[in-house]
């Protein structure tokens, strides 16, 4: 692939689409578990918001590593509070100490994830226009061309 090449501006945006559409991944992740209480061990341990980190680059989609974006990292978000409810009855409530018979929640936040995720999905969008906006200016000179 040659970086600059005709196809560039594709492969560019192709590797925003990938990137973006992994970041409304985890959003959508992060609000399926927002009442998750428990780890898979079935102890009382909350689900982790994850967070979605890119980087400068996408060498196996552009051929360059300055072209393009691609996820860096997911991690877990350990910087947000977790959220706690006054549930004594709920079987993952606290029974002890300070936060006794209260239940440790998530540190997801619906507004926070709604919002991350209707940025992805304008960014989404965007990558799209750009491409439509390649192809037609491809097309264009091609007709030039012919």
């Amino acid at each position: 692939m040659l970086v600059g090449g005709i196809f560039s501006m594709f492969d560019i945006s192709a590797s925003a689409l990938r990137a973006e559409r992994a970041r409304m991944n985890v959003h959508a992740n992060n609000l399926a578990n927002i009442n998750t209480t428990h780890d898979k061990n079935g102890l009382p341990n909350p689900y982790t918001r994850k967070r979605v980190f890119f980087k400068e680059g996408a060498p196996e989609i552009t051929g360059s590593p300055n072209l393009g974006v691609m996820v860096a990292e997911v991690s877990e978000d350990h910087d947000t509070d977790y959220q706690y409810r006054y549930e004594p009855e709920h079987p993952d409530a606290i029974q002890e100490g300070k936060w006794q018979g209260y239940v440790k929640y998530p540190n997801v936040h619906v507004a926070v994830e709604m919002v991350d995720m209707m940025m992805a999905s304008r960014a989404y969008e965007a990558n799209l226009t750009s491409m439509d906006t390649a192809k037609r200016i491809h097309s264009g000179a091609l007709r030039i061309i012919a």
